[in-house]
């Protein structure tokens, strides 16, 4: 319970409570906590008095604008944080000092909520690999041989992620029509999305230190709704022998909330099952204190808008690969973690068309037209057109928590 007025069962209740960066109009962006449809000033908050432990104050972190200094000082102090927000949420003491600092939803901006370090996007939905490797080597087998054995991924552009509601440049480059004998170059007429789940990491790592799969949750801090949007006609051209390039790094989309590990720890499930091979040590789980594993999927369903028709809804517990093993994986080379590291899953899609992540496999390479409820049609994006994905999770006590929206709007090049 929570004496801030909302309805009860509200997605963004007291199990929520994630974090974003927002600004007002006469005020510099800072880090916000959202509870039901109010935005609470954090740093203002903490500087009541009332900041948590004994540990680093945190009113300066969340006076920034970012969350890179609070994520910084680990997973001790994010969950001393939580706490102590829950506390201030729901204990009717607080009320009269805090009721100042809660500002409506609808009189904020949302900026970025990080300072993106390093980005790297994966590639662990066995479904979509699957549909992939049909589509781009109808001649050979869909898997490639590794694809069972690492998480497999590719590193890319920090500086353009952007936050929910940027509008997205259709972009330019090199590509081959089937027709055509050589390249030619102009925008992108295979422009697509990818619906995924992004995660932000805290605790930096020293060169050379690998992060195992049991110390992973040290650095996972939460998760974003992200829309890795791609241009399939140049990825098409470019992706041989090294893989994606302008086709992937000129946009990717988050949501401005970033949920918390510890409010999805409620929907932590079993991986769907990983002994066909069974996956080198460095990348096994270990068993928890509760029976589960340090290797886990997650319980949450997406939805996929195109111009206002729900046309997907992909399922993130049918994903192979965990987050703590991309986290691994992504290590055990000896490369670092730095505050604000993103990293993506990859598209999510599941056994059904329906649940499919991507326009590329909605439509089956453009093959299969999607009807929209306006009676058009589309293969790939038109300018003018808006994604919008939307995502839940079951939280503690039987709740529901919301991830929030992740939207984008295509405009000419």
């Amino acid at each position: 319970m929570t004496w801030i007025d909302m309805p009860a069962g509200h997605p963004f209740g007291v199990t929520n409570l994630p974090y974003g960066v927002f600004s007002t109009a006469d005020s510099a962006p800072r880090v916000g906590v959202r509870i039901g449809d109010f935005v609470l000033d954090a740093s203002a908050v903490a500087a009541l008095g009332g900041d948590p432990g004994d540990g680093p104050a945190l009113a300066p972190a969340w006076a920034q604008p970012n969350l890179n200094d609070f994520l910084a000082m680990g997973r001790d102090v994010w969950t001393i944080a939580r706490e102590w927000l829950i506390d201030v949420v729901t204990n009717d003491a607080h009320a009269e000092a805090v009721r100042p600092h809660l500002i409506p939803i609808n009189e904020v901006t949302m900026h970025l909520p990080i300072a993106v370090a390093d980005y790297v996007d994966f590639y662990a939905s066995e479904h979509h690999a699957t549909n992939v490797g049909k589509l781009f080597r109808p001649d050979s087998e869909p898997l490639t041989p590794n694809w069972k054995h690492l998480p497999i991924g590719y590193h890319g552009r920090s500086g353009t992620v952007v936050v929910s509601g940027t509008d997205i440049t259709r972009p330019s480059g090199q590509r081959k029509p089937p027709t055509e004998p050589t390249p030619v170059f102009g925008p992108s007429v295979r422009l697509d999305i990818e619906a995924e789940l992004g995660f932000i990491v805290g605790g930096a790592t020293e060169l050379g230190s690998p992060v195992s799969v049991a110390d992973s949750d040290d650095h996972l801090f939460g998760v974003v709704l992200l829309n890795d949007w791609s241009a399939r006609d140049l990825q098409a051209w470019e992706y041989v022998p090294l893989g994606p390039f302008l086709g992937k790094s000129f946009a990717t989309t988050i949501a401005p909330w970033v949920i918390t590990t510890e409010a999805l720890r409620a929907a932590r499930v079993p991986l769907p099952g990983q002994t066909d091979p069974t996956p080198l040590p460095y990348l096994q789980g270990e068993p928890t204190d509760d029976g589960a594993s340090t290797a886990y999927g997650l319980d949450i369903t997406y939805e996929v808008e195109w111009n206002g028709t729900v046309i997907s809804r992909p399922p993130y517990r049918s994903m192979y690969w965990s987050p703590a093993q991309m986290i691994a994986h992504m290590t055990v080379n000896g490369a670092t973690l730095r505050d604000g590291d993103l990293f993506g899953s990859g598209t999510i899609s599941g056994p059904e068309k329906d649940e499919r992540g991507s326009f590329l496999e909605l439509s089956w390479g453009g093959q299969e037209p999607v009807r929209l409820d306006d009676g058009s049609e589309r293969t790939f994006l038109e300018d003018g057109d808006t994604v919008v994905l939307r995502a839940t999770a079951p939280g503690s006590n039987g709740s529901t928590i919301s991830l929030g929206e992740c939207t984008g709007t295509i405009r000419g090049s």
